[in-house]
């Protein structure tokens, strides 16, 4: 079984700050990340899919943390063709942009723009690759991105851009996963050692993708979302406020495990990010894990 590393998509959310599951004195940002890091060797990064990161941030985080820890970075909103807002990028590239947009799609933007933002975006993660602390890119593809020929080729070109660095590839549309289409989406990543994102999401949603596990690289990525009732919430504590019981991470143990068994290398992380909810799982199915 190759190595696991279980952490959180979050450790800034303003509710786990406010649960206290950090001590008095990680008082600010430094230190917050500084015991995080000690509690756990890997977490996702979710500010840079709402704007463009600064090199110097990644320096900080570089500092902040022991050697062996990674960071995740989730794909910035335009590079997933996801709605982005003009004020996301740099002053200077927002004249490039349609006149009177204040929300953009990849398709309405200049290539040239998108090169440059490409090329700040990746220049950013320098200071992290460098330290050997980057992770996988998580491209987090929306719901009206279907299974295409066009959407395929469109994942290799991500692929290229973030190259030698890697990426790793989450769906939101259903098409990928259906019983119809799911060996030939999981044999077109295999095919590109391209890693697969397993998902544990609410069932019956237009954005739902089942819970299958799957290695298609030597990287396995899981994602564990939650099970809220309120999925369509536009509230992102209600959508992910979901905390699991000890017999769901003892069902998901085992899973991970079978799953880690492909895989060279398995990351498994909780986005429930309400409160401690997290980082509480986290904790519990590391612990589960060291038992086995």
């Amino acid at each position: 079984m190759g190595d696991i590393q279980v952490g959180t998509a979050s450790w800034t959310d303003r509710t786990l700050i406010e649960s206290g599951w950090y001590p008095p004195e990680a008082n600010n940002p430094a230190r917050r990340l500084g015991y995080y890091a000690r509690q756990f060797p890997l977490v996702e990064v979710d500010a840079t899919y709402y704007a463009l990161p600064a090199e110097q941030t990644a320096e900080a985080w570089v500092a902040r943390t022991p050697a062996g820890f990674t960071f995740n970075i989730k794909a910035f909103s335009l590079f997933t063709q996801h709605p982005t807002r003009a004020a996301a990028l740099p002053a200077d590239l927002r004249d490039g942009l349609p006149a009177g947009k204040q929300t953009v799609y990849l398709r309405q933007v200049d290539p040239a723009l998108t090169d440059s933002a490409w090329e700040r975006f990746l220049a950013a993660l320098e200071p992290l690759r460098a330290a050997g602390k980057l992770g996988a890119i998580l491209f987090q593809f929306p719901q009206w991105f279907p299974i295409s020929r066009a959407n395929k080729s469109y994942i290799l070109l991500c692929a290229d851009r973030v190259a030698p660095r890697r990426l790793c590839v989450e769906f939101r549309n259903r098409t990928w996963m259906t019983p119809d289409n799911q060996q030939e989406t999981l044999q077109f990543l295999s095919e590109h050692d391209l890693p697969y994102v397993s998902v544990d999401m609410p069932q019956g949603y237009p954005s739902s993708i089942p819970p299958v596990l799957a290695a298609t690289s030597d990287l396995a990525v899981v994602r564990l979302h939650g099970h809220s009732d309120q999925w369509t919430s536009k509230d992102i504590h209600q959508r992910f406020g979901y905390r699991y019981s000890h017999d769901e991470l003892t069902d998901w143990a085992q899973k991970i495990r079978g799953l880690a068994s492909n895989a060279e290398s398995t990351q498994i992380l909780f986005n429930n990010c309400y409160s401690d909810y997290a980082q509480v799982n986290a904790r519990e199915l590391e612990d589960l894990l060291s038992d086995e």
